[in-house]
C-alpha cells in the first residue's frame, strides 16, 4: 500500500465532506433565483458561508467564494492594487521573497502589464521575513499600494511574523493580504483579530473538494473584480456559486485540524537520525505542524523523490521545474542557501491520513533511497513534479 506524505499539495477529502457533498449535489436550483428552489439553494449557501466563516474569524459577508486559492490571491492583490491606484499613483507592491507562485506570478504580471512596481524583501536564514527591512521600506516609500505575505511559508513552514507586518503597515495607512493556503487548517485563524484587509484560502488543503476556495476580504476593503457579469458577492466576483462545493468546504473545514506536532517531530527526528546529509530548514519550532522540509546534501530533491515514489511513498520536492531542468527552489536561495544545496530539498507533510505506520515506511525507506541519489545519476530520470 502507498503512504501519501505530501498533504500540503492537496489532501484527501474527509469522509464526511465526500457524504455532504453527495447530498448537496441533489440541491436543485440556482442560488440568485428568486423561486423557491433557488432559495432553498441559497439558504443552503449561505449555510454553508456562515459555517467556513465561523473556522476564520470572520463576518459570513466577508466570505468571498472563488475557484480555489490562486484565485483568492490574484483577486486580493490584483484587486486591490487596481483600488488604490483611484486617488493618486500607487504603484509599489511589498512582497517577500520566498511567497508562492501564485504571488510571485501575480505581481509580476502587474509589473509587467499594469505598471506596478514590487520592491522584494528579504527572508531571514529560516525563512521568514525580515521585519525591519519591510520597516525600512513603507519609511522609504510613500507609493505603497499593499503589502502580501504568506501566513507560513508554503515550503519550510516557517510561521510568517503577520502580526508585526499588519501593525507597520497600518501605521503607513497600507492594507496587508495575506496567502493563508497552507496555514488554514493547521493553525488558528482569526481574521477580525489579525486586521489583515483580506486573507485566501482553498478547501483541498483542509479535506474540501478541489475547486473551491475563498477571500476573506474586510467590509473595509475595496477591490476592483477580477470578473465580471452579474456580481453575485457583493459586486466583487461574479458567477453562479456552487452550493454544494461550497457545504463540503464547510463540512471539512469544521472536521479536527493540525494536531500534528508529535508525528511529525517522530519523522523528523527519524530523517535526521536515518540519512546522513539531512538538515532540516525552516525555523525548528515556530512551523506548521504538519511539516517537514530537508536538504539532503549531495543529492537532487528530484532523485530522491522518485526513488521514494518508486518504494511506494510519496512526497514532494517543492521546486519548480522549468523545460525539464530541475530549478533550485527560489525559497531556499532567498534563505541564503546555495543552489546546489537547495537542489537537495525534499518536503514531507502530514495530513488528517497520516500514520505512524506512515512515518515508519518512509524512514525504511529513506537511507537506500538516499544513498542511490548520492552515487546513482538518477537526476536526469527525475519526473518534473512540483507542488505548493
Amino acid at each position: 500500500m502507498s503512504v501519501y506524505l505530501d498533504h500540503a499539495a492537496t489532501t484527501p477529502m474527509h469522509p464526511a465532506a465526500i457524504a455532504a457533498y453527495a447530498e448537496a449535489l441533489g440541491t436543485v436550483g440556482n442560488p440568485s433565483s428568486i423561486h423557491s428552489a433557488g432559495q432553498n439553494a441559497k439558504r443552503v449557501l449561505e449555510e454553508a458561508r456562515e459555517r467556513v466563516a465561523a473556522t476564520l474569524g470572520c463576518d459570513p459577508i466577508e466570505i468571498v467564494f472563488t475557484s480555489g486559492g490562486t484565485e483568492a490571491v490574484n483577486l486580493a492583490i490584483k484587486g486591490l492594487w487596481w483600488a488604490r491606484q483611484s486617488d493618486r499613483p500607487r504603484p509599489r507592491l511589498l512582497v517577500p521573497a520566498g511567497e508562492h507562485h501564485a504571488t510571485v506570478d501575480t505581481v509580476e504580471w502587474l509589473e509587467r502589464y499594469e505598471g506596478a512596481v514590487v520592491t522584494w524583501l528579504p527572508l531571514d536564514e529560516q525563512g521568514r521575513l525580515r521585519v525591519d527591512a519591510l520597516a525600512a521600506a513603507l519609511d522609504e516609500h510613500d507609493d505603497v499600494a499593499l503589502v502580501s505575505l504568506l501566513w507560513a511559508n508554503n515550503e519550510v513552514g516557517t510561521m510568517q511574523p503577520v502580526d508585526e507586518v499588519v501593525a507597520l503597515a497600518a501605521a503607513h495607512g497600507v492594507p496587508v493580504h495575506s496567502d493563508a493556503v497552507a496555514a488554514y487548517g493547521q493553525v488558528p485563524i482569526d481574521f477580525a483579530a489579525s486586521g489583515l484587509a483580506a486573507l485566501s484560502v482553498s478547501a483541498h488543503k483542509i479535506g474540501g473538494p478541489i475547486g473551491i476556495g475563498a477571500l476573506v476580504l474586510s467590509r473595509s476593503a475595496t477591490v476592483v473584480p477580477l470578473i465580471h457579469g452579474g456580481g453575485q458577492q457583493r459586486q466583487v466576483r461574479s458567477g453562479t456559486q456552487d452550493a454544494p462545493a461550497a457545504v463540503a468546504f464547510a463540512v471539512a473545514a469544521e472536521q479536527p485540524h493540525g494536531a500534528y506536532e508529535p508525528l511529525r517531530d517522530r519523522l523528523i527526528a527519524g530523517v535526521l537520525a536515518s540519512a546522513p546529509g539531512a538538515v532540516l530548514r525552516g525555523d525548528p519550532v515556530d512551523r506548521l505542524p504538519g511539516n517537514a522540509h530537508f536538504t539532503f546534501d549531495g543529492c537532487e530533491g528530484d532523485s530522491l523523490l522518485f526513488l521514494l515514489d518508486a518504494a511506494g511513498v510519496s512526497v514532494s520536492t517543492g521546486s519548480a521545474c522549468q523545460a525539464g531542468i530541475p530549478e533550485p527552489s527560489h525559497v531556499l536561495l532567498g534563505m541564503g542557501l546555495p543552489a546546489d544545496a537547495a537542489r537537495g530539498a525534499l518536503r514531507m507533510t502530514i495530513g488528517h491520513t497520516s500514520t505512524e505506520a506512515d512515518v515508519d515506511t518512509l524512514l525504511a525507506a529513506l537511507p537506500t533511497a538516499v544513498a542511490r541519489a548520492t552515487t546513482a545519476g538518477y537526476a536526469d530520470r527525475a519526473p518534473v513534479l512540483g507542488a505548493r
